[in-house]
């Protein structure tokens, strides 16, 4: 089973499905988007197509992304992993890397011999103009992939996903941190963390995910407004 169908599986069938697990804020543009377990998987599906498809990403591929803590970020995670890609820790060691509109430059640079995709992030999902030759705009290419998705193959329990780390460990790591930060099914968690690191990322989205929580993620946070959003979100456990 991929990393993904373990994550996400028990969150998109029966009451689940429809409930919001992503919600994101990012305090800088005003800007809130929810997610429900289906719409989640859906976007991670479209992703998983068109990196399949555009891009020969299969088990074994690794894949390094430069982007922030951001529901498309999520999406784009958990694509690679429906895949069996490796996210690496580097993006000199990937054979794609993903990348904000900030970040093209320098995606280009740490991958000459792979290839770039770079994410707009805009809530609309408009594309990126102007991209240099051969960088795949996510947001113009993804609306035409397929909300479903289907691994051709069995992707092995011992398949590297993160920084080396192994499908069976990284799921085991994700279900032991929900453990030990007290997350149940019940939660809403308000996270501000960011997911550039392992660190950041397990606790921030992978627990959430293995305790089959939900996750309210403000980026840009407004120190003043987050008991604000604490109440109205009805949020119990609060990351960062």
């Amino acid at each position: 089973m991929t990393l993904t169908a373990a994550l996400l599986d028990p969150l998109r069938s029966g009451a689940a499905a429809a409930r919001p697990l992503i919600t994101y804020y990012d305090d800088a543009t005003g800007e809130r988007i929810e997610l429900s377990g289906t719409t989640t998987a859906n976007w991670a599906a479209k992703t998983a197509n068109l990196l399949r498809e555009e891009c020969d990403v299969e088990p074994g591929t690794a894949v390094a992304m430069l982007l922030p803590a951001h529901w498309q970020t999520a999406a784009v995670l958990l694509g690679a992993w429906w895949c069996g890609a490796e996210v690496a820790a580097e993006p000199a060691d990937a054979d794609w890397v993903l990348c904000d509109a900030d970040r093209i430059d320098l995606a280009l640079a740490a991958a000459p011999a792979g290839g770039v995709v770079a994410l707009s992030l805009d809530a609309f999902g408009k594309g990126l103009p102007g991209l240099p030759s051969g960088v795949i705009d996510f947001a113009t290419e993804v609306r035409l992939h397929g909300d479903d998705f289907v691994p051709w193959a069995p992707v092995p329990d011992d398949t590297a996903a993160l920084a080396g780390a192994t499908v069976a460990d990284v799921l085991a790591d994700a279900r032991g941190r929900a453990a030990a930060l007290g997350l149940t099914a019940s939660d809403r968690v308000l996270s501000t963390l960011e997911w550039s690191s392992p660190d950041g990322l397990g606790d921030g989205l992978l627990a959430v995910l293995a305790a089959g929580a939900s996750l309210v993620h403000v980026r840009h946070p407004d120190p003043a407004a987050l008991d604000r959003k604490a109440t109205s979100e009805r949020t119990t456990v609060r990351l960062g």
